[in-house]
């Protein structure tokens, strides 16, 4: 009975300790100030720094509980674009907000050729062979890889051409996603198709990266100085300063969006957010 009784001890232990989220992150890099935050489950810093003589954001985020944490609001499905501010409005305690998905619309007509259908079924909806919001499943494409995030219920998750139906059992309750190649880095390497023509590219971006468990980082390059960087410039800065277990590239140019909740309920664009996307990726307490 004692050894039994020692063995659940134990076990309650391990269990109390693997429920412990991770500090906040302490990075050697350090931009300008521009925006903080601090409650008992979310911190973020928004920061300025130039690089490539680009002007570009930094923003490093700890969550107690990202599953719970991270949160997706979205346009009408099939039927509309929205704005940024608007969407985030939606998202009950969130306080810091980016664009998220590419999406498909008589201007952004483009679909991958193992679409079924024809790029008209698309239109007003996000990228990506699956989309799941708030735990609602709105496609599924059987037989085409995806590529993109899911969040679970430890936090965000990037999958590079999987099987929908090796995701589905995890329960993913919120996806983003872009083009096949904005998978970026993955265990600390880079795994971008260098010879892309949309990498080689200059262009404002946003992207998202994982540092651990409760850490994450947000990159949001300008067009103010040079206009934008490279998706290859944003692998080198992303490994040299940070080094994350993986980075994903949202959508970019126009629709980037960096937006920060004041004090009396309205939304500051630090960058961007002046055009209609298909959904936003927000931080909540």
């Amino acid at each position: 009975m004692k050894k039994l009784l020692v063995l659940l001890l134990l076990l309650m232990l391990c269990v109390s300790a693997a429920a412990e989220p991770l500090p906040p992150r302490e990075y050697s890099f350090q931009g300008q100030v521009k925006r903080t935050y601090e409650s008992d489950t979310l911190k973020f810093t928004v920061e300025r720094f130039s690089y490539e003589q680009t002007l570009c954001y930094v923003t490093k985020i700890w969550m107690a509980d990202p599953g719970r944490q991270i949160r997706k609001a979205t346009a009408v499905w099939e039927e509309s674009l929205a704005m940024p501010e608007d969407m985030a409005s939606q998202v009950e305690g969130a306080v810091l907000a980016v664009n998220g998905s590419g999406y498909v619309s008589p201007v952004f007509p483009e679909i991958p050729d193992n679409y079924p259908g024809g790029s008209a079924d698309y239109y007003y909806t996000p990228l990506g062979s699956l989309t799941i919001t708030d735990g609602q499943v709105f496609r599924h494409l059987q037989g085409v890889p995806y590529y993109g995030l899911t969040l679970q219920q430890d936090g965000l998750h990037m999958h590079v051409g999987e099987n929908i139906e090796s995701i589905l059992p995890t329960e993913p309750t919120q996806t983003w996603s872009f083009y096949e190649g904005c998978p970026m880095i993955l265990d600390h390497q880079s795994i971008l198709d260098e010879s892309w023509s949309f990498a080689k590219a200059r262009a404002i971006r946003t992207i998202i990266a994982k540092m651990d468990d409760n850490n994450y980082i947000l990159l949001t390059v300008t067009n103010e100085e040079h206009y934008g960087l490279s998706l290859i410039q944003c692998v080198a800065l992303l490994q040299e300063r940070f080094d994350p277990l993986w980075a994903y590239d949202l959508d970019g140019g126009p629709s980037s969006a960096l937006m920060c909740r004041e004090q009396d309920g309205s939304w500051k664009k630090i960058f961007g957010g002046r055009r209609e996307d298909a959904d936003i990726m927000a931080f909540t307490e």
